[in-house]
């Protein structure tokens, strides 16, 4: 397949390309943050070859660090080798989209719910927590996709750590990382990105409430934005629904 130029409009105008690394991380682990979010949110496309030089000169680093961060990439199933060519996306049906989503609601839910049940009693860990969803809404305004991406798992992971099962958390960040958020930017250019993103804080109100039915019931709904708004960017319901 002919390799063609990075596009990182994801379909909803005309935006930024993938940006400078921050230099707080190793070129390599950034280059995989930035690279797996652009996978999951739909900027690198399905079945479509991207070589490690054009993806490091949108990064504006060298290829190096690239394709050792593809090869991270390619362990996890997101993307697969093309020998002398680069990186193909690997493409999911839709039936793996809801296996992995059913997955998560079997997961995520009844342990949300718990950690509500308990509360958590680390201000440092809420305060953490509460930085992660302004985050989230920031990064929703300004359509920073692979910023929001980024935040969002970290957001749920350090969430689900409060479990104390490192086995859970290791399990549902596997799950994550392969889902599809294709809808994200159409969301955001219709004005309903903020919303979705401002359940993160709904649910921290819940849980500092331990009011573990209504965590629970915004959970379930969370996730179903995955198979609904945030997969297609066309789910009529609203996210109060």
């Amino acid at each position: 397949m002919k390799e063609r130029p990075v596009d990182m409009s994801g379909g909803a105008g005309d935006r930024e390309s993938l940006g400078a690394l921050a230099p707080r991380e190793s070129l390599r682990e950034a280059s995989r943050r930035t690279l797996h979010a652009a996978v999951i949110s739909g900027y690198l496309k399905p079945g479509t070859v991207y070589s490690a030089r054009a993806l490091g000169t949108q990064l504006g680093i060298s290829a190096t660090p690239v394709r050792e961060a593809m090869l991270d990439l390619v362990k996890e199933g997101l993307v697969e080798a093309v020998p002398n060519k680069g990186f193909r996306v690997v493409q999911l049906t839709e039936r793996e989209l809801d296996e992995l989503t059913e997955l998560r609601q079997l997961i995520e839910v009844p342990t949300v719910r718990l950690i509500a049940e308990r509360g958590i009693s680390d201000p440092v860990g809420m305060m953490e927590l509460s930085e992660l969803a302004d985050e989230l809404i920031r990064t929703a305004r300004d359509k920073d996709f692979i910023g929001h991406h980024v935040a969002d798992l970290q957001f749920h992971l350090k969430l689900l750590a409060f479990a104390g099962n490192e086995n859970l958390v290791a399990t549902v960040h596997n799950l994550r990382i392969r889902s599809r958020l294709y809808g994200i930017p159409k969301l955001a250019d219709r004005g309903r990105l903020v919303a979705t993103a401002r359940e993160h804080f709904e649910l921290l109100d819940l849980i500092r409430a331990r009011d573990a039915d209504a965590a629970e019931k915004l959970m379930r709904r969370h996730i179903g934005h995955v198979r609904g708004a945030w997969a297609t960017g066309e789910d009529a319901t609203s996210p109060s629904d």
